[in-house]
């Protein structure tokens, strides 16, 4: 079939008939976007997360070259950030127009600088053991291990976790003023995120409140989509 000025019109393959796979994209994208698929995000960011924290405070090994710190330094942490990423993603998709614009670019940045932190984070903590088991290198002297064990602690503990109380904070504020979450829901919210400012430096496993405080935000969103249905 030939256009007006002599080109040849390019058919769709299959004879012609639009692409069966635009409706199957389109369904996985509806779904991924889907309140469940924050939940379960959510979740598996706080059984990651915590596993990861567990793993790498309790390995036995100071030099870093055990498997605790291979496990939870190179494979649970980074894949509790992206789980963490998609929690805030769906979260934000299913505001919508209800968003207020400033607590959202807190609350997306804050996550993201969250995220950023812990993948640095789970970058030092797995140096001594990339640098030996991947790179052939020496072991770091007691000296190096020290530097690296404070820098991780002081990423984790120092930064990340007042980005993540500002992300709770901010989650609250939003979830009330929306109406997602009950106004009890957002007073605890606020009530741990203040906490979390300041308990992290006298207590670090404090930050294990990040977690269970997304945790109950998923299971929170997931129970209130079966009760829809």
């Amino acid at each position: 079939m030939s256009g007006p000025e002599g080109w040849t019109a390019l058919e769709p393959a299959g004879g012609g008939r639009p692409s069966e796979s635009m409706p199957v994209l389109e369904e996985a994208g509806r779904q991924l976007r889907a309140p469940w698929a924050a939940s379960i995000a959510g979740i598996l960011f706080s059984v990651m997360f915590t596993a990861a924290l567990v793993l790498v405070r309790s390995a036995s090994d100071p030099s870093g070259q055990s498997t605790a710190f291979v496990i939870g330094g190179l494979y649970l942490a980074p894949f509790a950030g992206i789980m963490f990423l998609w929690f805030v993603a769906v979260i934000r998709d299913q505001l919508g127009e209800r968003e207020d614009r400033f607590f959202a670019t807190v609350f997306f940045g804050s996550g993201l600088l969250f995220v950023a932190l812990l993948f640095t984070t789970a970058a030092v903590v797995s140096t001594a053991t990339t640098l030996v088991e991947f790179l052939g290198g020496a072991e770091l002297s007691t000296e190096g291990q020290a530097i690296l064990r404070a820098l991780a602690y002081t990423l984790l503990f120092a930064m990340a976790t007042r980005a993540a109380a500002v992300f709770m904070l901010a989650t609250a504020t939003i979830g009330i003023k929306s109406g997602v979450f009950p106004r009890w829901f957002a007073l605890v919210g606020y009530l741990l995120g203040f906490v979390l400012l300041v308990a992290v430096s006298f207590w670090d496993w404090f930050i294990l409140v990040l977690p269970g405080w997304v945790a109950v935000v998923s299971l929170f969103i997931l129970r209130r989509e079966r009760t829809r249905r």
